[in-house]
C-alpha cells in the first residue's frame, strides 16, 4: 500500500469509528421547509469589479452576487450567526478526517455533483483551484490578484487520491485551515473552464446559475434544476440590483422594489427609518468583521518614521468617531475584532491610547513639523459612502493636530491597484475579512509577503509569531501570543484602527431563511431562502 492510499484508509477507519469532524446538514438545526418559487431581489452597492472571480476579489461587491453560484468543500451553518469551527458543516465533502496530529486533512467527496454545464465535479477540480490559489510550482491556471494566497502558506500539497477524495498535506498543525475553507470567499472551481470564463459569468456547482449580467445594472441569476441538495433552492431566481446612492438604495428597500439590503448598509438611523416605514421589517443587529483604519505607507517618507505613524494613532478620537461616523454602530479595536464582534481582538484597557493630541503634536514636533513647518498630505479613499464618512472625519482629526491635508476619492476599479503598488501616502480605508480568525485576518494584513498588507509593514517578529499562533493548539496560549501580536503592531502604529462596526442588516418580513452572520462574506448563498407571497 503507498503512503499516499494508507493515509486515506486510516482516514475511513476514524470515520467508520465516529470521530471525523463532520455534520450532518440535516440535523436538527437545519431550516424549516419552504415554498417554492419567485425572484428574490437583492441590492448590491457596486458592480463586480472583478467578475465573478471570487478568488481574485478583497470586495464583498463581487462575493456577494456571485456566492450563490459556487459551493465549497464545507460551508458554515447558514442558520447560526456564529462562525466557528462549531458550525462548519459538509458541502461539496460528505466526510472529513484530521490525521497525524492536525498535519493532514483528508476530504470525502459528494458523488452526486455536477458543474453547471453538466460534467461531473471531481477532486481534481479542488486539487485545481487550491494549487491555483497557494500558487503551487504545477499550477494549471493563474490569478492576475490573489488577496488570500497567504490562507494557504501552510499547505505542503494537494493530492487527489482518487476521483472523491483529497488531502490537505500540511508543514505544521492548523486547526483554522477549516475555517477558511468554509468561507465564502473558498470557493471550488472547475478544473475544465477557462479562467478568464469565471470573470464573466460564474460556472460553478451552487444552488444559481448564471442568466445575464447587465454591466452597471444588475447581475440576474436562475434556479439550478440540477442542484446536489434535493429541493433546493426555492426560489426561481434572484436579481441583484445594483445603486450605488446609499439612500437610493435604502428608498429601493422602503418602497419594495428590493426585498434584501446591501450588507454594511445598516447604520442605527437607517434601521430606525425602514423599521418605522415598513412594519415587520426584519432588521437584525450583526458584527461585519470591518475594520475602519488608516492606511500609512511604511515605504516611503513620511510614515517609514514610527514617530509620526504613532503621531496620528494617538491623534484619532475613536470613540468620537463610533459615535459621529457609525452612529453607534461599532466599537473601538485593534488588529483582531474585539467582543462582542469577534473572539480574539484587545478590549477595554489593553487598547490603543487615542484621542491625546498634545502627545501627537509633541511627536510630530520631534519629527520636525510644527507650525513653522506643517506637514501636508493627500488621504486617498474609496469613493462610496461607507468610506467617504470616515474619510472626512479623519481629515478633520488631522487638522486638530496641525497637519493639513486634502481629500482623494477612488473608484473601485482603480483602489486596488493603487493599494498593492502602494501608491499614496495616507489613506482612509475599511478592511473586511471573511473569516474571524487571527489566520485569516493577521496573514492577510501583517506578513511581510502578503498582497493585502497594503501599508507595507514588515517584522520579523510579527511574521514568526503569527506562524507560532497559527500552530498552537492550546487555547490559553493561543490568545497570550495573540495579545503579545497585536501590542506590538499597535506599538509600531502599523495600520491604527479606528473602530471594527455592526451592520443592521434589513430584509422585508415576507423573506424568509435568510440569517445574516457576523460576517457577511458567508451567508449570501441564498440556498434555503424563500418567500412568503
Amino acid at each position: 500500500m503507498t503512503p499516499r492510499h494508507a493515509l486515506v484508509a486510516s482516514a475511513l477507519l476514524v470515520l467508520t469509528a465516529g470521530v471525523a469532524l463532520a455534520v450532518d446538514p440535516a440535523s436538527p438545526g437545519a431550516p424549516a421547509p419552504g415554498r417554492p418559487g419567485g425572484v428574490l431581489k437583492v441590492l448590491t452597492r457596486e458592480d463586480l469589479t472583478q467578475g465573478f472571480l471570487i478568488h481574485e476579489s478583497a470586495t464583498l461587491s463581487t462575493i456577494w452576487p456571485a456566492q450563490p453560484c459556487f459551493n465549497g468543500l464545507v460551508a458554515f451553518d447558514p442558520m447560526k450567526p456564529l462562525e466557528n469551527l462549531d458550525s462548519v458543516r459538509p458541502d461539496l465533502a460528505e466526510k472529513w478526517s484530521w490525521q497525524d496530529g492536525y498535519r493532514n486533512l483528508v476530504f470525502f467527496l459528494r458523488r452526486d455533483v455536477k458543474w453547471h454545464d453538466g460534467k461531473p465535479f471531481t477532486s481534481r477540480d479542488v486539487k485545481f483551484t487550491f494549487d491555483m490559489v497557494r500558487e503551487a510550482a504545477d499550477a494549471t491556471a493563474k490569478l492576475r490578484v490573489n488577496p488570500r494566497k497567504e490562507w494557504y502558506d501552510n499547505v505542503e500539497a494537494i493530492e487527489a487520491a482518487d476521483p472523491h477524495t483529497v488531502v490537505f498535506r500540511l508543514k505544521r498543525p492548523q486547526t483554522s485551515l477549516l475555517l477558511m475553507l468554509a468561507s465564502g470567499d473558498s470557493p471550488v472551481l472547475p478544473a475544465h473552464v477557462p479562467i478568464a470564463e469565471q470573470r464573466t459569468r460564474c460556472v460553478g456547482t451552487g444552488p444559481f446559475r448564471f442568466k445575464e449580467w447587465k454591466r452597471g445594472q444588475s447581475v440576474d441569476l436562475e434556479r439550478n434544476p440540477d442542484y446536489f441538495v434535493k429541493g433546493r433552492p426555492y426560489l426561481d431566481g434572484i436579481r441583484y440590483l445594483v445603486i450605488t446612492e446609499r439612500s437610493t438604495r435604502t428608498a429601493a428597500l422602503q418602497a419594495g422594489r428590493a426585498d434584501v439590503a446591501s450588507p454594511a448598509d445598516g447604520s442605527p438611523p437607517i434601521a430606525a427609518q425602514l423599521r418605522a416605514a415598513v412594519p415587520g421589517m426584519v432588521i437584525t443587529r450583526v458584527g461585519l468583521n470591518f475594520a475602519d483604519h488608516l492606511m500609512l505607507n511604511h515605504t516611503r517618507p513620511p510614515f517609514n518614521d514610527v514617530r509620526l505613524r504613532r503621531a496620528l494613532s494617538l491623534a484619532l478620537d475613536r470613540a468620537g468617531f463610533v459615535s459621529a461616523v457609525l452612529q453607534g454602530g461599532g466599537v473601538p479595536g485593534a488588529a483582531l475584532a474585539p467582543p462582542p464582534i469577534g473572539f480574539w481582538g484587545l478590549a477595554g484597557k489593553d487598547l490603543p491610547r487615542d484621542n491625546d493630541k498634545t502627545r501627537a503634536r509633541a511627536l510630530l514636533a520631534e519629527a520636525g513639523y510644527g507650525p513653522g513647518h506643517p506637514l501636508r498630505l493627500e488621504v486617498v479613499s474609496r469613493n462610496i459612502a461607507i468610506y467617504r464618512d470616515g474619510a472626512a472625519f479623519i481629515v478633520d482629526n488631522l487638522r486638530q493636530i496641525g497637519i493639513e491635508s486634502t481629500l482623494r476619492l477612488i473608484e473601485t476599479a482603480q483602489w486596488y491597484g493603487l493599494s498593492t503598488r502602494r501608491d499614496y501616502q495616507i489613506g482612509s480605508s475599511i478592511a473586511g475579512y471573511g473569516v474571524d480568525d487571527p489566520d485569516s485576518i493577521l496573514s492577510e494584513s501583517f506578513l511581510c509577503k502578503s498582497a493585502r498588507n497594503y501599508q507595507g509593514y514588515c517584522s520579523e517578529q510579527v511574521d514568526r509569531l503569527i506562524a507560532q499562533q497559527s500552530q498552537e493548539l492550546d487555547g490559553k496560549k493561543r490568545r497570550a501570543l495573540l495579545t503579545r501580536i497585536q501590542k506590538t503592531i499597535e506599538d509600531d502604529a502599523a495600520r491604527p484602527v479606528l473602530a471594527w462596526r455592526f451592520d443592521h442588516f434589513a430584509h422585508r418580513p415576507d423573506v424568509k431563511n435568510l440569517v445574516p452572520h457576523h460576517t457577511p462574506y458567508s451567508y449570501g448563498r441564498m440556498q434555503d431562502v424563500w418567500l412568503d407571497r
